[in-house]
């Protein structure tokens, strides 16, 4: 296919934009939440243990998602990192080229099904979406299984066109349909082959014609995506004896369809109701686009957009456990109708709603820059406890982008004040990400912890290796940043392992510090206080004070025989628990 001049200016662009929204941040944010430093770990894991089948947590198998953002992460980290170190971003580098891929097959599909410019505007929403920033910037498969989404459903939606319109699809457009379903499936089983297949049942039911069906090769397809994912499959059944699919589906798939896993459910609805913030900026005109959608839902494009996204977004909403990022694959099939539906409403060949005021438009975004400035003000001085003026910069920046979106809307210039909303996100949030989230410590515990006790222990390498030593916070994001041997412990074990182990590091928060000491206090050992770290543990929601400490002086513990298994204690003292 031949790329023309104009075309390939676009895509440069989009590049351009995707860098400018999704490389900032990328390299002075510490890991975000718990799944980012799991994914993170358990592909280091790999690397120390010269095991790229098995997916674990320091030892606990993780049996959870499929191998594939493993295998890009571990190529990543061979090319720009070194596993050996507590670097996050070489992890993230998949999830912004997966983002970055999504926005520019998005294109490449509303080239097929509009026009340049709608594609243009529809690529630019779905990169600037709130929550497609987020997800880019994070060590996880949501980023890269985007991509895969918008590869499966482009593929799927031009073979779709061009069966109504009489006109073979050849064999490169079913072939990229079913690479991209079994590349899908590794990244994250079933999702994207779900999202298909309420595709095709919606436009079953809506054409009654299945003929369109007939050159997507099904059988030839199935052995693809078998020739994808048996291999690894076959691996992980012979290494874990068939535990992994066993626990994947019964303690991570099934819980999630049934109820509220790991206290994420939700009643149906939820999505809607964070819809505003996640597809922001887009959300503003999505009302009334999606009222020209409907009128417009004959045509083949509309009505395969409707498919994809509407009965998926009724299945997510079903399903009792809930993540923001889960309707993902989802926003580019919205992003293209708005994006369309705008320039129809600026040519004036469609009407704006009566039931969606126009001047709600201006509301929204004069909304949206003052609790996007307020926010930025307040949350390094609510947590720091103190304000720092280079939050005025990115403030500002909102206001002013927000003041122009509403100026060029009130000329009717609703392409370009959708365009200067996206810059806007890109100005605010490069800024955030770069700038100001990186300097708040508070938001950091296991960051600055891990550089407190990499302090200690760079003044003490006399001593040997340190153990570190965990009682109570038990974030993922700890183990990465000080290393795969950081011992997860209750607080009466790392009491005891400090005895053992005079030499040892126990970081403790506020909840274990009673049970810690009282234990150091039975045994007659005096813990001596290295540093104490205030902030907030945002993967519960709450602030923590973390203590580092050492032993100061000791007592001798009666029968330290110790088990063969790296160094532990095989027996304890009474009423002590099992370490480890």
């Amino acid at each position: 296919m031949q790329i023309k001049p104009e075309s390939a200016q676009s895509y440069v662009l989009l590049i351009l934009l995707c860098c400018a929204l999704f490389l900032p941040g990328l390299t002075t944010l510490p890991p975000i939440d718990r799944d980012e430093a799991r994914f993170a770990q358990a592909t280091r894991q790999m690397f120390e243990r010269n095991d790229f089948i098995r997916i674990s947590f320091q030892n606990e198998p993780r049996h959870k998602k499929p191998i594939g953002i493993h295998w890009l992460q571990a190529a990543s980290v061979k090319v720009f990192g070194d596993p050996r170190e507590g670097t996050i971003w070489p992890y993230r580098v998949p999830s912004f080229i997966g983002a970055t891929l999504a926005v520019l097959l998005t294109f490449a599909l509303g080239r097929r099904f509009f026009d340049s410019n709608t594609a243009m505007l529809g690529a630019a929403l779905t990169a600037g979406c709130l929550i497609t920033v987020v997800e880019a910037h994070q060590a996880t498969t949501d980023a890269a299984l985007l991509a895969t989404a918008v590869a499966a459903q482009g593929s799927l939606a031009v073979h779709y066109v061009r069966a109504r319109s009489g006109k073979p699809s050849g064999i490169r457009i079913p072939v990229l349909f079913w690479v991209a379903q079994g590349t899908a499936i590794l990244l994250k089983g079933p999702i994207v082959p779900a999202v298909s297949a309420l595709t095709v049942i919606s436009i079953l039911i809506a054409d009654r014609d299945r003929l369109w069906l007939k050159g997507l090769h099904p059988f030839t397809g199935l052995a693809i995506v078998a020739l994808l994912v048996s291999p690894w499959a076959v691996a992980i059944t012979r290494a874990t004896e068939g535990a992994f699919f066993g626990d994947a589906i019964r303690g991570d798939l099934l819980p999630k369809l049934i109820s509220g896993h790991e206290s994420h459910g939700f009643p149906p609805g939820y999505y809607l109701l964070l819809l505003p913030l996640t597809f922001w900026p887009a959300f503003v005109f999505l009302v009334p686009a999606l009222r020209w959608a409907w009128n417009e839902r004959t045509t083949h494009a509309v009505r395969f957009c409707l498919a994809w996204a509407v009965p998926a977004w009724i299945m997510f909403e079903l399903v009792p456990t809930k993540l923001p990022h889960y309707v993902m694959p989802l926003y580019p099939a919205l992003a293209l109708l708005t994006a369309r539906a705008l320039h129809c409403l600026q040519e004036g060949s469609a009407a704006w709603p009566r039931f969606s005021p126009k001047y709600m438009v201006p509301v929204s975004w004069s909304i949206g820059a003052v609790i996007t400035s307020a926010a930025i003000i307040a949350l390094p001085w609510v947590l720091e406890e103190g304000f720092q003026p280079v939050t005025l910069i990115p403030a500002a920046a909102a206001v002013a982008f927000a003041a122009a979106c509403i100026h060029l809307f009130r000329r009717n210039h609703l392409v370009k004040a959708a365009a200067v909303s996206i810059l806007g996100i890109a100005a605010v949030f490069s800024f955030v990400f770069q700038v100001v989230l990186p300097r708040i410590d508070a938001l950091w515990l296991s960051r600055t912890t891990a550089r407190s006790v990499s302090e200690y222990v760079a003044l003490h390498t006399d001593a040997g290796p340190v153990k570190i030593l965990a009682a109570g916070y038990h974030e993922p994001s700890l183990v990465f940043l000080l290393g795969t041997e950081t011992n997860l412990l209750s607080p009466a074990e790392a009491a005891l392992t400090l005895i053992y182990y005079p030499d040892s590091i126990a970081v403790v928060d506020n909840k274990s510090l009673e049970a810690f000491l009282d234990r150091l206090a039975a045994c007659q050992a005096t813990p001596e206080l290295l540093k104490e770290i205030k902030g907030i543990n945002y993967s519960k929601g709450r602030r923590s004070v973390l203590r580092i400490y050492t032993l100061a002086s000791g007592c001798q513990v009666e029968n330290e025989e110790r088990s063969p298994k790296a160094g532990t204690i095989a027996k304890l003292p009474p009423d002590s628990g099992t370490l480890f």
